[in-house]
């Protein structure tokens, strides 16, 4: 598959690289931007990528544009509106890194293979892309009552795009936490940490539930790490899922009452380093989870 990338940012240009570098069924088409001068497009020149800074009016005029089959959307959520409006008419598939969450959230090993004929799908966030396949596999055990995540990333990995979207991110990350992770009820929180030298991504994941085989829960959240860790090598638990009983003090207590299991997993998210330096695994889980999605989309197709 043909695939042009909307936003020469950071995560537009991380995801441009991966599919440079080794993406044998995803081609590099496009890289569209605003900015005439930003790095992102200077890179995909010097990568031998096509480039525009007319936004997605550049990418309409593209004399190849009939012959892209898929679009990733980079931008913010604000603008992915707009992108997705002005390419309905030409029936492009998309796949949107922003929380706009126009079409169905997508976590590449929870639910990707029900979603492969949407038109639009969303990648929810990258506290979205570790956290929602942990409240899955607590979920695929026992029902979670209540998920509440904190997503703690560099601040020197978070972009403009990023900045904007922190509304969005907190209400894209719950809702999916909900729809895809199957709690009853989400809450997400990000950090951007300005810590020198930079932090690794570090995501904590809370899990209420009721009295269960806590073996079982442990299982199925190590299974599910390495399902995300196929193609996220950074990937990893830092410690063994734990698990305590809530007490009448607890703040988790006030919403699900006390004296129930509260489940907590701890995660950290190293990157590939393609673009930025490890410490921003927040980019490497969102451009590797929508590039896995790509992929299996180019399975799908009939060869050109």
């Amino acid at each position: 598959m043909r695939a042009a990338v909307i936003g020469s940012g950071n995560i537009g240009t991380d995801l441009l690289i991966k599919m440079v570098r080794g993406s044998g069924s995803v081609a590099a088409a496009a890289m569209i931007g605003i900015d005439p001068e930003s790095e992102g497009l200077a890179r995909a020149r010097r990568l031998g990528v096509r480039t525009s800074a007319q936004g997605v009016a550049g990418l309409l005029a593209l004399d190849d544009f009939d012959d892209i089959d898929l679009v990733f959307d980079a931008t913010s959520a604000a603008a992915h509106h707009r992108n997705a409006a002005a390419l309905a008419p030409y029936g492009k598939r998309i796949i949107d890194l922003t929380p706009a969450a126009i079409g169905p959230y997508v976590v590449p090993p929870v639910n990707l293979d029900e979603h492969l004929d949407a038109p639009n799908i969303n990648m929810v966030t990258c506290g979205g892309q570790a956290t929602v396949p942990v409240v899955a596999a607590v979920s695929a055990v026992t029902p979670v009552h209540y998920a509440e995540i904190v997503a703690s990333i560099a601040s020197r990995s978070a972009g403009p795009g990023t900045r904007a979207n922190i509304d969005e991110f907190t209400e894209t990350t719950a809702r999916a936490l909900e729809q895809v992770g199957g709690a009853a009820r989400g809450k997400a929180i990000i950090v951007l940490n300005p810590a020198e030298p930079a932090l690794l991504m570090r995501d904590t994941v809370h899990c209420v539930v009721d009295d269960c085989d806590t073996e079982r829960v442990a299982a199925s959240v190590h299974a599910m790490a390495a399902s995300v860790a196929a193609y996220v090598p950074g990937y990893r638990l830092k410690q063994e899922p734990q698990f305590r009983r809530t007490t009448a003090d607890d703040p988790l207590a006030r919403l699900t009452g006390a004296g129930r299991l509260l489940v907590s997993v701890y995660l950290e998210v190293e990157g590939a380093a393609h673009y930025l330096p490890a410490y921003a695994g927040n980019l490497d889980i969102m451009t590797s989870a929508a590039l896995r999605t790509a992929e299996r989309l180019a399975e799908r197709s009939p060869a050109r």
